[in-house]
């Protein structure tokens, strides 16, 4: 069975087993809607969780990421995981303990305002649409490769699916078919990487295999390790070394701030713990879902060191002619490109990028058959474009791995991009539902009209995801990267104190939310859309890259936050007295509409 039909099988089999969750789970209340109704059982809550937390940045563009930046790629790493400890340690008891359904809810009603409720609200659609966006680009990647079709059709195929799997079932939906997501995406994540690490080093374990040394054709182990051969490989084509780093300390700081206090400010990973029945339930998840992504993330460094080594033994200096069929699949998808300047036939890849952004096709052909482009500068020794969004998707094939291990990836693939975005959507959709519209607009809108208006606002922010999808600002990782600035400049710091200063009153936090959010993203879009020319270190704010700027953001989010509140009133009794409730993590709190 060819890897075409593979491909339909397992990705539509997943899309009906999705589906077919979505529907038995369809919900009849707000309260299933935004949190399952409240039970859903700590391992089941983490493997959702799990899958929510693992999107398409973690599944198919972080290892790229590893394989093209190597050692500056840690960042990602630690930030990410790093950064779900501290939202298990430090938040989600408390917040679970409040007992609300979303993180403007949680805002609002700590900080007594409508106005702070709102602010909330604005930062929650800047932040989901922002880390959407990666979401439906991974999708449409997927598609575009393995179903044969343009990246924006792909878009809108996993448009299609979201929409009846979120806007049907809800948060009881979305939780239930997060779990069987999790199954798919980590086995079609590990599976490959036990194949390749046993084929290259002999170790079962990719873990293992990452700091093993390499076999030869026959089996023999020729002692060069892995680590020392992708930096011979990668020097001698003009890159710097792999296990050497080009960032600066104050950046990769920065960075990896931004990532971890990020992902304790997620609002869609937040809610997660919102739905299990107890206080302890939300710990424990917190701990399985700790376990379930760790073993995506040990095993990242691995899968894209293989796929770099392979990837430059097999193509680099191999006539066009002569490149495996994976190479020319890609190509025609839009996401590999090769232009021959010295006419020698040759694929050479070389530092430099020759293009400007993607390739951008002529329609014509080359005396090689190769697709012409419009794009590619002459004075870059660069040949050869590969987005680094299909490293893990095309590594089975690189790696000449059984037609049904690519298959699985596909599936994997669109398994991690549709379970995030349907996190995200929610999370949009709750905060126009419930936050604006039941909370300050029409409070006494009924029941079923909340549930209403909550798949309306699903309905509509899919649509608005899709467009961001097809007109993405960047790499997938990237411009999650650009969601987790955002959160930790506008929600980390102000529910951190909302937890443990009860001193901190409406109008700081209201003054430290605008702060941090204005700031970081007037930084994001100059230095990435407005003046790219001068998105270079020696422009950067003390050398701190728009990726990190949400650490600073983050500080000046802080400081305007404690300055404000010294200079006006503390909070009412009541709200002190419910902050002192909080921090002591017993009682069910579950959650409530009040």
């Amino acid at each position: 069975m060819d890897i075409q039909l593979l491909t339909y099988l397992f990705v539509g089999g997943s899309f009906v087993l999705y589906i077919g969750i979505a529907i038995a789970s369809r919900v009849g209340s707000t309260k299933e809607f935004y949190v399952a109704g409240g039970g859903v059982s700590p391992i089941a809550n983490g493997a959702a969780t799990a899958a929510d937390w693992m999107s398409a940045a973690s599944f198919i563009s972080m290892a790229g990421i590893i394989a093209y930046s190597g050692y500056d790629a840690s960042v990602y790493l630690m930030g990410w995981t790093g950064g779900y400890v501290l939202l298990a340690m430090l938040l989600a008891p408390y917040l679970r303990k409040f007992g609300k359904f979303t993180v403007p809810d949680f805002i609002g009603d700590r900080y007594y305002s409508n106005v702070a409720r709102t602010v909330a609200v604005i930062c929650v659609i800047f932040v989901s649409f922002t880390y959407v966006a990666g979401q439906m680009r991974g999708t449409g990647i997927v598609f575009a490769r393995f179903l044969e079709v343009d990246v924006d059709i792909g878009v809108a195929i996993g448009m299609v699916i979201v929409f009846f799997y979120a806007v049907l079932g809800g948060m009881k939906g979305i939780t239930y078919t997060q779990v069987a997501q999790y199954c798919v995406l980590i086995f079609a994540f590990t599976v490959p990487a036990i194949f390749l690490s046993v084929m290259m080093t002999g170790h079962i374990l990719p873990q293992t295999g990452f700091g093993a040394t390499l076999l030869d054709a026959a089996g023999n182990d020729t002692g060069v390790y892995l680590l020392t051969r992708l930096d011979q490989l990668v020097t001698e084509l003009g890159f710097s070394a792999y296990t050497s780093g080009t960032k600066s300390t104050i950046d990769v700081f920065f960075i990896t701030a931004a990532l971890m206090c990020g992902t304790a400010g997620l609002p869609h990973v937040i809610v997660r713990f919102f739905t299990v029945p107890r206080v302890r339930d939300a710990r424990v998840s917190a701990g399985w879902a700790l376990f379930f992504i760790a073993i995506l993330y040990t095993s990242a460094p691995a899968v894209g060191a293989f796929a770099r080594v392979n990837l430059i033994e097999t193509v680099d200096n191999t006539a066009y002619e002569s490149l495996p069929q994976w190479f020319h699949n890609w190509e025609n998808s839009g996401l590999i490109a090769w232009n021959d300047k010295n006419a020698d036939g040759e694929v050479q890849m070389s530092a430099g990028d020759p293009f400007q952004g993607a390739p951008v096709y002529t329609g014509e052909r080359g005396i090689h058959g190769e697709r012409l482009l419009s794009n590619a500068p002459t004075d870059n020794p660069g040949e050869v474009y590969i987005d680094r969004d299909i490293i893990v998707l095309a590594n089975p094939e690189i790696g000449n791995l059984p037609a049904w291990v690519v298959a699985l990836v596909a599936a994997g693939g669109v398994a991690a991009a549709l379970s995030t975005a349907a996190g995200l959507l929610l999370v949009i959709s709750s905060a126009i539902s419930h936050d604006l519209l039941k909370k300050q607009l029409k409070p006494d809108i009924s029941e079923k009209g909340e549930l209403l208006a909550a798949r309306l606002a699903a309905a509509v922010a899919i649509v608005i995801a899709g467009y961001f999808g097809i007109n993405p600002p960047g790499f997938v990782a990237q411009v999650v990267a650009f969601a987790f600035g955002l959160a930790a400049s506008s929600f980390f710091p102000v529910i951190l104190m909302g937890i443990f200063y009860k001193r901190m009153n409406k109008e700081g936090a209201i003054a430290g939310m605008l702060v941090g959010l204005v700031f970081t993203f007037s930084y994001i879009v100059y230095f990435k859309f407005v003046a790219p020319e001068m998105n270079s270190p020696e422009h950067w704010w003390f050398g701190i890259s728009p990726e990190g700027i949400g650490t600073l953001g983050m500080i000046f989010n802080f400081v305007v936050s404690l300055v404000v509140c010294r200079f006006t009133a503390p909070p009412p009794a009541e709200i002190q007295q419910i902050v002192e409730e909080i921090r002591v993590p017993r009682g069910a709190g579950a959650a409530v509409d009040h």
